[in-house]
């Protein structure tokens, strides 16, 4: 995984690619379309994509309206003005009306960096998951990121897709091909299994490897599909291992882990830890910074691991 690239890099061309397609899609965005990378579809196709400005709550109305006669609109800006700012029409609009809108922010998490705590979203999974009608997915990668942002154009009504700014390790190619509801086991393993998504599968795949070398078998499980789960393939794998460890790049309440803990204590009581970010606002740095001061790192992944080990 020497590669590493930004989930929002899809994001533009995955667009363009369906425009060219014949999709009847059009895009949105507030005044940030250049680092979404919706510049690049508005470059091409003008006449479909409209910047609202400094005004998320519109962009998200203005889509509503353009999904409620028959377009398939895909909405940018950043995640934490794209989730937080925008809910309540993402709730009493999009979602109360089940419209095709697909909700696709970039710069989510710590690893958006310097910008700080106020553009950091570490809450934004949690928002859109409780949200009826809202399919939540976050991608591994850039690749799986143009395989989500594809077939969000065929999942009937709201998506919410996560996309990042910093570059992030490449684990799939251009092959990836998304299912909604689908993990994807991407090694197996005997004796813990850990439960990942975004730029945590990554390092999930290192903690493994970490964990390798003093003899644990760690399955990996890239859980990108967070809403609806996979619980057939989350339950098989705990069943197996009797311990799971989750990573995420968001706070451990309401997110992956959260849903994981859900699916557990009601199917299948397992040990587990979760690591992600504890009740807190993020800060500035750089992203690798942030992920070791928070505690996002393989090495954090695979402690979790060891202390379910004993």
């Amino acid at each position: 995984m020497t590669e590493r690239r930004a989930t929002r890099e899809a994001f533009g061309a995955v667009l363009i690619e369906l425009a060219r397609a014949g999709r009847d899609i059009v895009a949105l965005d507030a005044d940030l379309a250049s680092s979404t990378t919706t510049a690049k579809f508005g470059a091409e196709f003008p006449e479909r994509f409209f910047n609202v400005g400094v005004a998320e709550q519109n962009m998200i109305g203005i889509a509503a309206g353009l999904a409620a006669s028959g377009k398939i609109a895909y909405t940018g800006s950043f995640a934490v003005f794209a989730t937080g700012r925008a809910y309540d029409q993402i709730r009493n609009t999009v979602c109360y009306g089940n419209l095709d809108v697909k909700v696709c922010p970039t710069h989510a998490g710590l690893t958006v960096g310097a910008d700080g705590a106020s553009h950091q979203a570490l809450e934004d999974i949690a928002l859109m998951r409780a949200l009826p009608n809202m399919k939540v997915i976050v991608p591994a990668d850039v690749y799986e990121a143009a395989a989500a942002l594809r077939a969000a154009a065929d999942i009937e009504g709201p998506v919410f897709v996560r996309l990042g700014r910093a570059p992030v390790p490449v684990v799939y190619d251009e092959s990836r091909i998304f299912t909604l509801g689908k993990a994807d086991v991407l090694a197996q393993g005997t004796d813990v299994t850990i439960i990942a998504c975004g730029v945590m599968v990554g390092a999930a795949l290192g903690a493994r490897e970490l964990l390798g070398a003093e003899g644990v078998r760690a399955e990996v499980i890239n859980c990108s599909s967070i809403k609806p789960l996979d619980v057939e393939t989350i339950i098989s794998s705990a069943s197996k291992t009797g311990r799971v460890v989750t990573a995420e790049e968001h706070t451990v309440q309401g997110g992956l882990g959260g849903a994981i803990a859900e699916v557990l204590s009601e199917q299948h009581p397992t040990p587990m830890k979760r690591v992600g970010v504890f009740d807190m606002f993020g800060t500035s740095g750089a992203a690798d910074e942030l992920l070791a001061a928070y505690g996002l790192t393989s090495a954090d992944i695979a402690e979790a691991a060891r202390s379910l080990l004993g």
